[in-house]
């Protein structure tokens, strides 16, 4: 992974001068460091703080470390400075245990001697130095725990001032480990230092064990290779997003592993006193998309504690809610009954079944009691940002979309596509689940999903414009804005042969078919903007959500989902369109569309592909589900893998260590006109290592099975 997406300075947009760090612990990481030896900048525990640092080096013939040569690689940073008195190399890392490690080699290399000394974060450590050792604590009231702290270093003359004379060089390891005071003793901490600060092992040593149990972590991924770098590196860069962003909090109401949304940058920087939305929590929105890519890893215990996260945080009413260690917030849209099912489905778990699925019922009852309507089965949205796509132009339509719209008057409450989309998906999802637990309910569900079918069709379709709308809460009167939800019952593949062409607004440049697709709403709408500002009134800011315009990855992932599903259904003809598409998806992950350069954030220029935002490495898409299905063409259904793929124009690709319903897979492609690669022509599915289906071309196979293999 490090030789793979590794080498040169990563930073905030927004703050140049910061240094991106990748590795990250189960509860510690830094938002962002300073270039300086140690860790100083931004640096938080299980969620946002703004611990200023924990320790840093100084040095009496320093005054500034830039120019440094910075390199970020997702184990480690790397930094070197010299100037005609001194030289410092340095790598930094959190181990997954919370440990922060600072490996330094500082060489005097002037003609005085120079001063290093050990400078440890106040606010942590009050108290003395023992020996090579210092302890320390910090109440967080805001969260209702305690952060304790261990610190060693391998000279303790640092503490008191290290002398180098000229020409003499010498090593310095320093460590902190975090820790909670409520569940972390004391002689914890200590113990974890002891595994990362080995007295017999140097710096490079400890870097290479660093870089050794980081990339383990990925061992239990599935592997794809293709003849297009650009796919092969993105394929990576998401799992680097996904181990980045993933957390084992093990406090309050956050007992279980899961992916956070991002390690974000959207909060002040205010030492101790962060202010704004973060993403370091549980949010319902986003652990459908987690599910979706999770699935994937052959290691259960990802999704499981992403969707025991779920069920922790839901409400007397059903609702999923944001989740922190002791506190909710609001709900989010989301589909997680369709996407449980779809993990069900790889990992066969049927404890898991029977602990999640009365869960998943509340979840499709509260939402139909609470926001629905009399008149049908759609569901209507109330609080225009709780199905994440907040200010889309909709809600104003029908006050003709006034300039201020944090108005409430002009405000109108819809049965929304996508909330309605969703819950048809939950529905679908439940019933399939209960059938799979011979649950008598599986009938009951499953023709709730099919009402919803026919409302969404007969009532938010418009065979005129051929797209989807979202409707007055009233009276059912269309809103007559193309969003890019109107995609979605082509996700949820309720559609019909009568809608297919519907499809082609994704391809027109006059709507969504913008130099950097797909935007938030078509460009065609009065209130386009594709930089986010409500009609040029940037009211959330520079980097503020505005769905009227910009592209977000988010819905990016849907409608090309959307795209490979409809090509499939009406002979593979929007194939071609497709592979580009998804080519400009994957492109958005570069700063500059530069393959050395990744850098996923929220939202998009949808003109110019700018990013409008800074949270870097930000997880609420999906794309390793996306080649899973559609690239490399593997479905799992109840009793059979289906291979239907989309043609790309790939010359081979070969993706391996797939685990789904008990069996291993392969599946390989090779168009034959390269006599250098190493893979059998045609396309090809091993099943537990033995060839089980092939054809000579890229086509649709089935295979399938009796019962879940053991």
């Amino acid at each position: 992974m490090d030789q793979a997406l590794g080498g040169g300075k990563r930073s905030l947009r927004t703050l140049p001068k910061s240094c991106l760090l990748g590795s990250t612990g189960a509860r510690l990481w830094a938002d962002f460091l300073w270039p300086q030896p140690g860790f100083s900048g931004a640096i938080d525990f299980i969620h946002k703080l703004n611990i200023p640092s924990l320790f840093t080096v100084e040095c009496d013939a320093v005054t500034s470390y830039e120019p440094s040569k910075i390199n970020w690689y997702p184990s480690y940073l790397s930094m070197e400075y010299a100037t005609s008195r001194v030289e410092l190399k340095e790598y930094k890392y959190i181990t997954w245990e919370d440990c922060a490690v600072s490996c330094q080699t500082w060489t005097n290399t002037g003609g005085q001697a120079i001063v290093l000394r050990l400078i440890a974060e106040p606010v942590l450590f009050r108290c003395e130095p023992m020996g090579t050792s210092l302890n320390g604590s910090l109440s967080v009231p805001h969260y209702g725990f305690t952060l304790q702290a261990a610190l060693r270093t391998n000279r303790p003359e640092l503490f008191t001032g290290l002398t180098l004379q000229p020409g003499e060089s010498a090593e310095l390891i320093t460590a902190v480990a975090l820790g909670l005071l409520e569940t972390d003793t004391p002689a914890e901490l200590e113990q974890r230092l002891d595994s990362v600060l080995n007295p017999a092992q140097s710096g490079a040593e400890l870097l290479t064990g660093q870089q050794q149990a980081y990339q383990r972590w990925f061992e239990h991924a599935p592997v794809f290779a293709s003849s297009e770098p650009l796919l092969d590196t993105t394929w990576l860069y998401r799992w680097f997003v996904m181990r980045h962003t993933l957390a084992n909090p093990r406090y309050g109401n956050l007992q279980h592993p899961l992916f956070y949304e991002g390690r974000s940058h959207k909060m002040s920087k205010l030492p101790l006193d962060p202010k704004g939305w973060e993403f370091s929590k549980m949010i319902p929105l986003t652990v459908p998309m987690h599910l979706l890519e999770a699935r994937w890893y052959n290691d259960p215990v990802y999704s499981q504690g992403a969707m025991r996260s779920m069920k922790a945080s839901q409400d007397e009413e059903g609702f999923y809610k944001c989740l922190f260690v002791n506190s909710t917030l609001h709900s989010y849209a989301n589909f997680m009954g369709w996407a449980a099912y779809q993990d069900y489905l790889v990992h066969r778990d049927p404890e898991l079944l029977k602990e999640m699925l009365p869960s998943l019922k509340e979840q499709v009852r509260g939402e139909s009691a609470k926001l629905g309507s009399a008149a049908d089965s759609l569901l209507i949205e109330y609080t225009h940002n709780r199905t994440g796509k907040e200010y889309q132009p909709s809600y104003w339509y029908f006050h003709d979309f006034p300039k201020d719209c944090k108005d409430p008057a002009t405000f109108t409450p819809l049965k929304r596509v996508d909330r309605s989309v969703y819950h048809y998906l939950n529905c679908l999802g439940v019933a399939r689940l209960c059938w799979a637990a011979n649950d008598t309910e599986a009938e009951k569900f499953d023709k709730q999903a099919g009402t919803i079918r026919q409302d969404i069709l007969h009532k938010m379709w418009d065979g005129g414009t051929q797209f989807f709308y979202d409707l007055h809460h009233l009276t059912d009167e269309k809103a007559w804005v193309k969003n890019v939800v109107g995609f979605y019952p082509y996700w949820a593949q309720l559609t019909d042969a009568e809608h297919a062409d519907g499809l082609l607004h994704a391809l027109n440049e006059e709507e969504f078919g913008t130099p950097s697709p797909f935007p938030s709403v078509s460009a065609d709408c009065p209130v386009y903007q594709p930089e986010g500002s409500w009609q040029g009134n940037y009211f959330k800011g520079r980097n503020g959500c505005v769905w009227d315009g910009p592209t977000w990855p988010y819905t990016n992932s849907i409608v090309l989902d959307a795209m490979a599903l409809e090509s499939k259904r009406n002979g593979h003809k929007w194939d071609r369109d497709f592979g580009h598409l998804f080519r400009e998806y994957s492109l958005l992950h570069y700063r500059n569309r530069d393959l050395t350069a990744p850098y996923l954030v929220e939202h998009y220029s949808s003109q110019s592909g700018e990013p409008l935002s800074d949270e870097v490495d930000y997880n609420h898409s999906y794309y390793i589900d996306l080649v899973v299905k559609h690239i490399a063409g593997l479905n799992v259904e109840e009793n059979r893998f289906v291979l239907n793929p989309i043609d790309i124009g790939l010359a081979h690709f070969r993706l391996e260590g797939i685990c789904a319903a008990g069996y291993e897979l392969t599946i390989t492609y090779n168009r034959g006109d390269d006599p250098n690669i190493d893979l059998v022509a045609g396309y090809r599915i091993y099943v537990d290592g033995q060839l089980a289906l092939e054809s000579d071309t890229l086509t649709r196979m089935v295979y399938s099975f009796e019962k879940v293999a053991k």
